[in-house]
């Protein structure tokens, strides 16, 4: 096992819906209405809707594990030609952890929220539509440790080191290739 402190150079959306019921709201919205039923919306249900955030417990606002093992398994599969590695993510998969499994920012709260239009195309051509999230601000230092699980000959600390620099073009969180979240690494 070996210890990584990483530093944001961008910052860092959140990926957690704020409605904490995003499924059933979801749900509650493709119900049928009855024939003049009016329909009432209250404005911060509709402002939560597409706002996202991040995990909290006592001890402030927290990124799981997952979302660094992601980042491996995504930079080892953009990165397996130049390696010379097959199926890397999926070795990565099976062998690389990451602890503590709550990885907090050392805040309270978010910095700052930011609003953005999204553009996308659908079925009936191009739509735009408001997203919000909280940010952590660059700047912002975490530390977790990484466990390599029988990794032989071709998954080592070095390669992981490898694969952390990639934070530098593309990071953790939304929007990452607007570049936010990118991070370099401090403790090697």
């Amino acid at each position: 096992m070996f210890e990584v402190k990483i530093k944001l150079t961008e910052d860092l959306l959140g990926t957690v819906p704020k409605d904490k019921e995003v499924f059933s709201t979801y749900i509650e919205t493709k119900k049928p209405k009855n024939q003049g039923e009016e329909e009432v919306e209250n404005v911060e249900e509709i402002e939560e809707a597409g706002w996202t955030g991040f995990m909290k417990d006592d001890q402030g606002v927290f990124i799981y594990d997952y979302m660094i093992r992601g980042f491996l398994k995504n930079a080892g599969n953009i990165l397996k030609d130049d390696l010379k590695l097959k199926n890397l993510k999926s070795k990565i998969n099976d062998r690389v952890f990451v602890f503590p499994r709550k990885i907090h920012f050392g805040k309270s709260e978010p910095d700052g929220v930011l609003e953005r239009p999204l553009r996308g195309m659908t079925a009936k051509g191009p739509r735009v539509s408001l997203a919000r999230s909280d940010y952590i601000v660059a700047g912002t230092e975490i530390s977790f440790s990484v466990d390599i699980v029988g990794g032989g000959k071709e998954i080592t600390e070095e390669l992981i080191w490898k694969l952390l620099e990639y934070g530098r073009f593309c990071g953790l969180g939304q929007w990452r290739n607007g570049s936010y979240g990118r991070f370099e690494v401090l403790h090697r």
